[in-house]
């Protein structure tokens, strides 16, 4: 498995400032990340950052993908993975994947810390938000 050094001295102090049991899940979501988008066709260099504090993941140079931000979701225990809200994405996986997370309206998925993830279908979720715009733009093939 690749590793995937924080090079942004604040992103790495945000997660520092975690609590150790989110610190450590969210690090795994982090890494699910970046190692989708290295497999993701279209997808190219991840850009890491600080959004509205949290740590956030862009697709800035291809502009292929919606914004990804993890982050404590605010009750003790739990954290979740941000998507734009004004996207489709939550629905649609809502619609295929209705047990597979919690949902938090349009705009996450909350997990507890206790909670074991199915890699696989979360990694479907991550690429899904990777290519949001690449997808949108592509025109429907018609059967």
């Amino acid at each position: 498995m690749k590793q995937f050094d924080i090079e942004d001295l604040s992103v790495a102090a945000t997660y520092k400032a975690f609590p150790q049991a989110i610190r450590s899940k969210l690090l795994g979501i982090r890494q699910l990340i970046l190692e989708a988008a290295d497999r993701t066709e279209g997808v190219g260099e991840i850009d890491e950052t600080l959004k509205w504090g949290v740590p956030s993941y862009l697709t800035s140079k291809s502009g292929s993908g919606t914004t990804i931000r993890l982050a404590p979701s605010g009750k003790e225990d739990e954290f979740g993975l941000y998507v734009h809200c004004q996207t489709s994405l939550i629905q649609d996986f809502k619609e295929t994947h209705p047990k597979a997370f919690r949902y938090s309206g349009s705009r996450a998925l909350i997990f507890a810390v206790t909670d074991e993830c199915d890699k696989e279908t979360l990694e479907k979720f991550i690429v899904a938000a990777l290519t949001y715009h690449q997808r949108k733009k592509s025109p429907k093939k018609h059967s």
